[in-house]
């Protein structure tokens, strides 16, 4: 799509979390004749620009992850209200109806195919991009015709963060986990209270986790045995994948957790917020 402003529209949201006043929101599309504007494509994991006037008068624009897969004419995010956020309290504070600019999408933070095992990361409102992942690899049944894309592989979702009360799209996850036996969910607290009876600490320790009980699994020895350095990067070809996404020192955490266990920087798919 051309990066020319199109106005979006806010048709929903929802409250994720009161403590965090984190909000989930879904945008309709208007805009000019020329853009076939009943379909919205974009990659999960890609990004939109969002435009607006601020306070001085000035255009302000900031970055917001697809929370979701391209359906219609619509997308939506995922954000919580920043202390001095200028843009995350003018969306938090948007009424339904209200409207938006927005151009896009942009972004390389997309899922390699042909799919194989994988490990999803997040913490905070980084899973927006990895919900659109997940979205993709099982579309609902009820609601989409396409088949389930994940092709039987085993796909993790490791979830951290500190309090129970800020496990975005708990109950959607949980679901899709029972429903399908290859999608593994693991929120994970580091700052749980005492009846918590799910995963305590931080991501990085549940994918070593995964990673060590996959390779028993398989019979596989780690650290793995570095790749031949001559084979050019568009042929190496990996069976598990990991797409981590948060912020730095996270993100950081993780690439070197798996980089101990001989993994190939190839294999880890990595998005930023900081």
């Amino acid at each position: 799509m051309a990066r020319e402003l199109l106005t979006a529209r806010l048709t929903e949201k929802i409250c994720l979390s009161e403590v965090a006043e984190c909000y989930h929101f879904r945008f309709e599309l208007e805009g000019p004749e020329r853009f076939d504007l009943e379909r919205f494509d974009f990659k999960p994991g890609q990004w939109i620009s969002a435009v607006a006037e601020g306070p001085n008068g000035k255009q302000m624009t900031r970055a917001y992850s697809l929370a979701s897969a391209a359906h219609g004419n619509s997308f939506e995010l995922c954000v919580n209200r920043v202390e001095g956020g200028v843009f995350s309290n003018f969306l938090c504070d948007m009424p339904v109806g209200d409207a938006v600019k927005v151009n896009g999408p942009h972004g390389s933070f997309h899922l390699k195919e042909p799919i194989v095992d994988s490990i999803l990361v997040a913490t905070g409102t980084g899973v927006a991009p990895i919900r659109g992942f997940v979205q993709w690899l099982f579309p609902d049944a009820e609601s989409s015709s396409e088949s389930d894309r994940s092709e039987g592989k085993d796909i993790w979702l490791v979830y951290g963060t500190r309090h129970e009360t800020d496990i975005y799209y708990r109950q959607e996850f949980e679901a899709l986990a029972r429903r399908k036996p290859n999608f593994h969910y693991l929120p994970t607290l580091s700052r749980a209270k005492e009846d918590w009876a799910g995963l305590r600490g931080y991501v990085q320790e549940h994918v070593a986790k995964i990673v060590e009980d996959r390779a028993a699994r398989l019979g596989q020895k780690l650290p793995l045995t570095p790749l031949n350095p001559a084979i050019p990067a568009a042929e190496l070809k990996f069976d598990v994948n990991a797409y981590v996404c948060g912020l730095n020192f996270m993100v950081s955490s993780v690439r070197e957790t798996l980089a101990g266990f001989g993994w190939h920087k190839k294999q880890i798919v990595f998005e930023r917020y900081d």
